[in-house]
């Protein structure tokens, strides 16, 4: 790989690797003297067209250490750096991306149909918590039936832990978890195991310690809007162009020398732009190019229930394949919890309602009011299937509470396992949570390591948040290293007897997701849910015959089908059980499960699942 110095605005930002030497670029247009720090000196950089400066300095390669100086302030580490081997406020390392050896060859990437998505922390997915620690636990993913891990963030953040999203050196993998080598071993690990890798990114704001960018250029940042988190990003002002080529370098990149497979953009309703095209569209098209002929996944995280992030951008799209439709959580979680707090307020918590949500694929699209007159969204007509993702926890849902308590932990088993089986039944792309698969009880907490000021903010603003929820117990610290070992998970729990069990019936779940043949048709064709009394009924149908799912919610059920007020097609159908979460294997009680036009039987707080042939 060879790029002449004076090469215009194509040329790689960052440090790049020649033969014989390393060229250095880097985006300063506010200022008048850039100089490269090396450990052997300082070199001058030279001014080139659209704020760029450049050097090449011969005889230094990849582990090389430097940072830039700025009209004499600094010096600070690379905006582009790829490696910050001593955190974000120590020295940017030169990388080069060609010496992994790559054994993925034959890696197609991936595509939303058929996906079954594992979203994982490196920090508390193992004791060791790094990528390389991951690899052992690839195997016993594949075997339970998951295409790819969703890993949060990795970027660099400030400290030794951290969920993620205050990352402020994006193209640096975080040397806590093991640096840039470690995670090629992982992609490369996980792709010959047949599981892809989908990258948690963050572009509507970075993190506040360590973030040196507003030193290079004030415009990487605007102050015409405003996010929850820190500064937002300049997507449609002054310099824009360079501040969007800064986000679609960086996705390229994940793409290119990491060969990830997938994106799920955080936060996407706060990424402003009112450019023509937004800048969700051209992350969208980069990543595509960058992957090519693999398929890649855009995935955006958003409550906005709005179609456009999945039409082309051609059409006025944002070209996504996919956001996370959150509404099925809620309506679950509210009517199994009885909780009504915060978001939670604007569902009812009924079965019509998690009915209502299943077959529009999200509750909220622009008609349905909820209790507090809540609107929002719009139609979600005509959307396939696997473009919702729909889960029972995440890592907001599990550590934004106030102590990280996971549904496993807030409900019986016997309904944790009914609702497991409702979300895996239907057509919808499923997310499972680290530990989920075996009803981990460890919690999963909000935890950090800040400097002293900033963590002390971060732990008073935690404690102000859930004061009302508390009850007098004090909410963990954030800062303190015992927050983030108790959100470790345990494998231990794995193999005890309530472990075990759930583990095999998310097994099988995942096997007849995979294998029987209407169930393995993702559509929203044919898909049809109501509730009649206690139990939520969900039907699937297409040329190879029906799936009935009965989530029985209540007691015991011995009735016929004319008192449950069944669909004649349904009463007059034969069925056979397919599967039962009350099944002694999966814990339960072994009760019977019939469902005939004169005798259903449905056990008590369970989910069954009924096939009917053509």
């Amino acid at each position: 790989m060879q790029y002449d110095e004076i090469h215009g605005g194509d040329a790689p930002l960052g440090a790049t690797v020649l033969d014989g030497g390393v060229l250095f670029r880097v985006w300063a247009p506010n200022a008048a003297r850039i100089d490269l720090v090396l450990a052997g000196g300082e070199r001058r950089m030279e001014p080139r067209e659209g704020g760029v400066w450049s050097v090449r300095v011969d005889g230094i390669g990849a582990g090389a250490r430097y940072r830039f100086r700025v009209d004499g302030r600094g010096p600070f580490p690379d905006p582009y750096s790829r490696s910050q081997p001593d955190g974000p406020h120590g020295d940017s390392e030169v990388v080069d991306p060609r010496v992994h050896a790559w054994s993925d060859d034959g890696w197609p990437g991936l595509r939303m149909p058929g996906l079954v998505l594992y979203e994982l922390h490196v920090g508390t997915f193992t004791a060791a918590g790094t990528f390389d620690a991951v690899i052992p636990h690839l195997d016993d993913l594949r075997d339970l039936g998951v295409d790819a891990i969703e890993l949060m963030p990795v970027a660099e953040w400030p400290g030794a832990r951290n969920w993620g999203y205050d990352g402020v050196n994006l193209f640096a993998p975080s040397h806590v978890y093991g640096g840039p080598a470690a995670l090629r071993r992982l992609v490369d690990a996980a792709h010959a195991r047949g599981i892809g890798v989908v990258l948690d990114v963050v572009y509507n704001h970075l993190g506040p310690d360590g973030n040196y960018l507003a030193q290079f250029a004030r415009n990487y940042f605007t102050d015409r809007y405003t996010t929850p988190w820190g500064w937002a990003v300049n997507y449609d002002g002054d310099d824009s162009a360079m501040v969007r080529r800064f986000v679609t370098d960086n996705v390229t990149m994940w793409a290119r020398e990491y060969h990830i497979d997938g994106f799920r953009l955080d936060a996407t309703f706060a990424i402003f732009d009112a450019s023509p095209r937004h800048i969700l569209a051209d992350i969208a098209e980069a990543a595509r190019a960058a992957a090519a002929p693999r398929g890649v996944v855009l995935i955006a995280e958003t409550h906005e229930n709005d179609a456009r992030y999945l039409r082309p951008a051609a059409d006025g799209g944002f070209g996504f394949d996919a956001v996370w439709a959150d509404d099925f959580h809620h309506a679950v979680h509210v009517f199994a919890t009885g909780e009504h707090q915060d978001y939670y307020g604007a569902y009812r918590g009924t079965l019509e309602e998690i009915a209502r949500t299943i077959e529009r694929g999200w509750l909220f699209d622009g008609k349905h009011l909820g209790p507090n007159g809540h609107t929002r969204g719009g139609p979600a007509d005509g959307v396939p299937a696997p473009a919702f993702v729909y889960c029972l926890q995440n890592h907001d849902q599990v550590g934004n509470r106030a102590f990280g308590e996971r549904l496993s932990t807030l409900i019986a088993p016997d309904a944790y396992r009914a609702w497991s089986a409702s979300l895996l039944f239907l057509p919808y792309t499923p997310l499972l949570f680290m530990g989920q698969e075996f009803a981990a009880r460890s919690p999963f907490l909000y935890f950090t390591d800040h400097n002293a000021e900033l963590g002390r903010a971060v732990t008073e603003g935690r404690r102000r948040e859930f004061e009302h929820v508390a009850s007098g117990h004090q909410v963990p610290d954030p800062q303190a290293l015992g927050t983030f070992l108790d959100s470790k998970l345990r494998w231990a729990e794995r193999e005890r007897d309530h472990g075990r069990q759930t583990l095999a019936l998310y097994r099988e779940l995942l096997r007849l997701r995979r294998e029987d043949p209407v169930l393995r048709e993702q559509t929203r064709e044919g898909l049809r849910a109501w509730a009649s009394g206690d139990v939520l009924f969900v039907e699937r149908a297409n040329g190879a015959g029906r799936r009935l799912l009965a989530v029985n919610t209540g007691n015991a059920l011995h009735a016929d089908a004319a008192r449950l007020e069944l669909p004649g097609h349904v009463r007059d159908a034969a069925w056979r059980p397919l599967l039962s979460t009350d099944a002694p294997g999966f814990g339960g009680m072994g009760s019977d499960a019939r469902l005939s036009r004169d005798d259903v039987r449905l056990p008590h707080m369970a989910a069954v699942i009924f096939a009917a042939d053509p």
